[in-house]
């Protein structure tokens, strides 16, 4: 079990793997190269969002209004490219970006400063979110119509046979894997989870790494905002409703700890991609999607049980035998 929390990653992908052939014994075109790409794709907007909800859980936190930041950006980024066509794209993702960080740190600051439970503030912040969403839209679709070309087509021109899509989700792992590995303030997302009151003794300020974790996991719900409406060419109160349940499904299954300062880029990436294999796989082998939800259920149990007992503290048991001795 300890040799199975240390590679969590490695067992994860065998997993994967085992699935993707098991489905491709009946319908072998499932495991060409070119179809995982499109799955890969077509769940590249989750595995974004549980990189940037990964940086949350880490400092023992949780950002459950991702989904609804998601929604709010990505229906005023439509708004802004229906009201200004001729706004360049790259201007409306930065805008979305920009919004999407400051519904981050809002979360961030009443965390931080009035020290309220995370899930308490992004439990009341989903639902702010999605209301303001409805107010800002008067309750409207921003449909295909009212969306130019360059905004709907961007994603979806290809660079050396990918999509723009897939690229931006590469693009945003290796960002995230500098970050977490080569950067202090990755150094001390860790260290608040691990141990937040030796972290305070060793000069890192706790309230402030959580407060940048949420900013940047709000930055990525608002990349993700316009990555969702260009790709699905609609904006509506509904986006996303529900999805900030498959984004911690993703981070958990792919071994982030809930107790925080456990947990990888690379899990997270697979845990996205595993969630995306199974709701790839079940509906073309008939099984119905509501097994999708049983089985994506089991897989976070037994995530959080393998946690659990890889994180078990063997010190009592070293004192034990020191104690005997």
């Amino acid at each position: 079990m300890k040799s199975l929390a240390k590679h969590r990653e490695v067992w994860l992908a065998a997993a994967i793997a085992l699935l993707v052939m098991l489905v491709a014994v009946r319908f072998p075109g499932f495991a060409r190269p070119d179809n995982l790409l499109t799955v890969f794709n077509d769940y590249s907007i989750l595995v974004i969002l549980a990189l940037g909800q990964m940086a949350v859980i880490l400092t023992r936190s949780i950002d459950l209004s991702m989904a609804s930041n998601l929604a709010f950006t990505g229906m005023v980024v439509a708004m802004t490219n229906a009201a200004f066509p001729g706004l360049p794209v790259p201007l409306l993702i930065v805008q979305a970006m920009a919004i999407g960080a400051a519904l981050g740190a809002f979360n961030g600051a009443l965390v931080w400063k009035l020290a309220i439970p995370p899930i308490v503030v992004t439990l009341g912040t989903l639902t702010i979110f999605r209301g303001a969403t409805f107010v800002v839209s008067g309750g409207a679709w921003v449909n295909a119509d009212a969306m130019s070309p360059a905004f709907i087509s961007l994603q979806r021109a290809e660079v050396l046979g990918l999509p723009v899509l897939s690229w931006i989700a590469i693009i945003t792992i290796a960002a995230f894997f500098v970050l977490m590995t080569r950067t202090s303030l990755g150094r001390s997302i860790y260290a608040a989870g691990v141990n937040p009151t030796a972290s305070v003794y060793a000069g890192i300020d706790v309230g402030r790494t959580k407060f940048l974790a949420f900013c940047l996991s709000g930055m990525v719900a608002g990349l993700c905002g316009y990555l969702w409406v260009s790709r699905y060419v609609i904006a509506s109160t509904e986006v996303a409703n529900g999805y900030e349940l498959q984004i911690v499904a993703a981070c958990v299954i792919g071994g982030v700890s809930i107790a925080g300062g456990v947990g990888s880029v690379g899990g997270a990436v697979l845990g996205a991609l595993f969630l995306g294999v199974i709701g790839s796989a079940l509906p073309v082998i008939n099984v119905s999607p509501f097994w999708q939800l049983a089985i994506s259920g089991g897989a976070i149990i037994l995530a959080v049980v393998l946690n659990a007992r890889g994180e078990k503290n063997k010190g009592r048991i070293i004192l034990k035998k020191a104690a005997t001795a």
